[in-house]
């Protein structure tokens, strides 16, 4: 670190004891194999240049027995002096990727958010919406911000003049905007699956595409009813309620289709820009592996676990019906034996409040863009469940939308695999420790 500040002398003796361990190295390794006249060359070298560092000798003497070592080193070196680049190159990689590997497994884990099933607390991947052109950012802002927050542009333009209609329809729980699920790439190379929108102007139809797991329901709130901050599955319940509904025929490849849409109000011209958003990348943070090995978790901790040993139909690829092999993070909300409900938006635990975290008491107060915890699935009325031996609940902070113990039960203890350590990006004020 203070290299910068050593002597040349210091240097150089330094760069002795470098030569004289390795050649330590080389005799150690081939003294079987070494004639016995190089092995009395190699000791004799490697002796002389301990001598010289014993007694202080000068830079241009140690220098002298730098060379002369060297020498004997590249005779009897074998494998292990002289070495190529190559050969250190890939010796350097290859410890280095067990290191890391070994890190991983053990220690602490790379892990990305990708829903928003604990925001505000970890954000998934998140939408910003621009309602013009003229708000969304230039050239160098756009670099700047794929940078630091990994931001991805969508822009859409009108097709047509009229009012912007979104379709509606069963999606299995991927929002209320009916969409198509198609194959794309993953930063223009990786194969990958797309949700792909599509949305109509006057009499035609533009399209968008988002990742998978992207939450565009959020976006199209933002878009088409900013004032409103309800979720958009409620502002959809009202406006069909109130009839303000389009029921239209749609002509496709493969037939004709009846479908509903929801009026947003928004006139567009042909050519304007009728959607605009960026796709701001989740949190990325390291778990620590290591902590649950030597102490028990706690209620309120953020817990990272596997989805391995889930037996749920929402464990499973809806065109396979093969289990989901993932890791999912929510927030610990129960150990084995303890009794959980829900009711007016606080959990409970053992007959009172439950406490262990901040997200517990603004969830319950619905303070700060929580939005309380929603009696669905296992708690469905004021349902308590029990849990068994071995068996943990784990909730979602955005209980509203959340795929979370409330519909595919618990977790096994052996599948738990640590808790949120440091959010190491996206370089924004959630940088540094999970919360």
């Amino acid at each position: 670190m203070f290299g910068i500040f050593t002597s040349q002398k210091q240097k150089v003796r330094q760069l002795a004891a470098d030569w004289i361990e390795l050649a330590d190295k080389v005799e150690r390794y081939r003294r079987d194999v070494l004639p016995q006249a190089d092995l009395e060359n190699l000791q004799r070298a490697c002796g002389d240049l301990r001598k010289l560092l014993r007694e202080k000798a000068d830079s241009a003497a140690l220098k002298l027995g730098i060379d002369s070592l060297e020498a004997t080193l590249r005779k009897t070196g074998g494998a292990h002096y002289p070495k190529s680049g190559l050969v250190e190159n890939v010796e350097f990689f290859l410890v280095a990727a067990i290191v890391i590997l070994g890190l991983r497994a053990f220690y602490i884990q790379p892990f990305k958010i990708p829903t928003n099933s604990m925001w505000p607390s970890y954000y998934g991947m998140t939408g910003q919406v621009y309602q013009n052109a003229d708000n969304e950012p230039g050239s160098a802002e756009r670099a700047f911000r794929f940078i630091t927050t990994g931001a991805q542009s969508r822009r859409v333009d009108a097709p047509d003049s009229g009012e912007v209609l979104l379709p509606i329809g069963a999606n299995g729980g991927r929002g209320v905007v009916a969409h198509a699920e198609v194959s794309g790439r993953s930063w223009f190379v990786l194969p990958t699956k797309l949700r792909e929108y599509t949305l109509f102007a006057g009499q035609r139809t533009a399209s968008v595409r988002v990742p998978l797991d992207f939450d565009m329901d959020w976006v199209l709130r933002d878009a088409y009813f900013p004032d409103d901050h309800r979720p958009l599955s409620e502002i959809v319940r009202d406006k069909l309620s109130k009839g303000e509904v389009v029921v239209r025929e749609i002509r496709t490849a493969g037939g004709t289709f009846t479908a509903q849409f929801v009026k947003t109000g928004r006139q567009v011209k042909a050519g304007e820009r009728m959607l605009s958003f960026d796709i701001l990348t989740g949190d990325q943070l390291f778990v620590d592996r290591v902590s649950y090995h030597f102490v028990r978790p706690s209620v309120g901790d953020g817990f990272v676990f596997r989805t391995d040993h889930i037996d749920s139909p929402y464990m499973r690829d809806r065109v396979t019906g093969k289990q989901v092999e993932s890791y999912y993070i929510k927030r610990l909300t129960g150990l084995p034996g303890d009794r959980l409900r829900i009711a007016d938006y606080t959990l409970f635990r053992n007959g009172a409040p439950i406490t262990g975290s901040d997200a517990f008491d603004l969830n319950a107060k619905q303070l700060e863009r929580y939005s309380g915890y929603r009696d669905e699935g296992l708690f469905r009325n004021g349902a308590e469940v029990t849990l068994e031996a071995g068996q943990y609940m784990a909730l979602g902070d955005n209980s509203a939308n959340s795929l979370d113990g409330r519909y595919w039960g618990t977790v096994a203890g052996k599948d738990i695999v640590g808790r949120p350590l440091f959010i190491y990006y996206p370089f924004t004020n959630r940088w540094g420790p999970a919360p």
